[in-house]
């Protein structure tokens, strides 16, 4: 088994399609999303419409939830865009999408951890910021799910552990985004410090998981143009540096 895991998306088309044309040119035949999808200021429309016609599978992330649970008044500004330009029968997929899945009896996908869209698994984050779990961390989230390979996205950052107990969990990084910040439960940032779009191939073998994590080159410069045009300089900086301003 070989798959091609994809993740946090944030409807950054450009990004989705340089991505996909890179695991075809790589020969590999399934596809996983892992969730946070349309969010952002740039192609949730253009993005959602894409990914429908591929019909790879794919699960909800915590902003699928918002953008479908919350009154616009009090989404931000990323969700807010993507709910006002989504059409209903976009928004009837988003509703069909699964919060974890298995893809095979080992193989499982989450978005955060196995019992939260919103838990970051393999990093944490401090009054002082942001950094990598520890080991000890990224096992007591890991609970006691069953499965030699989860998949994970959420915090945008490349990242793989392997657990004593011969268990995996690989988070791909961010197709569409490649840093941000936030205030919940301390002000912290997430960055890849290159515009780069992130994605994994993970391959089963004799010996165990292989594990390639693969960074993209596309037309960063056309995304971050489209962010500002839509008022999100802050976006623009991100998309074009992989850092925050």
């Amino acid at each position: 088994m070989k798959i091609a895991a994809i993740s946090d998306i944030h409807g950054n088309l450009g990004a989705l399609d340089a991505v996909l044309a890179d695991i075809v040119r790589r020969g590999v035949t399934v596809t996983v999303n892992l969730g946070d999808i349309l969010s952002g200021p740039l192609q949730p429309r253009e993005t959602a419409g894409r990914l429908m016609g591929l019909d790879m599978p794919t699960i909800a992330g915590n902003h699928e939830r918002q953008v479908l649970m919350h009154v616009p008044e009090k989404m931000g500004a990323s969700d807010r865009y993507a709910h006002e330009q989504i059409t209903p029968v976009q928004r009837a997929w988003l509703h069909s999408l699964p919060a974890t899945l298995r893809l095979a009896e080992d193989v499982l996908l989450v978005h955060g951890t196995p019992s939260s869209d919103l838990v970051y698994w393999m990093e944490t984050v401090t009054e002082a910021g942001q950094r990598p779990a520890t080991y000890a961390e990224v096992l007591e989230r890991a609970g006691t799910v069953q499965a030699s390979l989860v998949l994970c996205g959420h915090t945008h950052v490349a990242r793989s552990m392997q657990l004593d107990d011969g268990r995996l969990v690989v988070n791909p990084g961010s197709v569409g985004l490649q840093a941000y910040d936030d205030d919940q439960p301390w002000p912290h940032k997430a960055e890849s410090y290159t515009p780069h779009a992130r994605y994994a191939i993970v391959e089963r073998t004799r010996q165990g998981w292989l594990v390639e994590h693969i960074a993209v080159p596309y037309d960063w410069g056309a995304a971050a143009a489209l962010a500002e045009r839509n008022g999100r300089p802050e976006w623009a900086y991100a998309l074009r540096t992989g850092r925050m301003p």
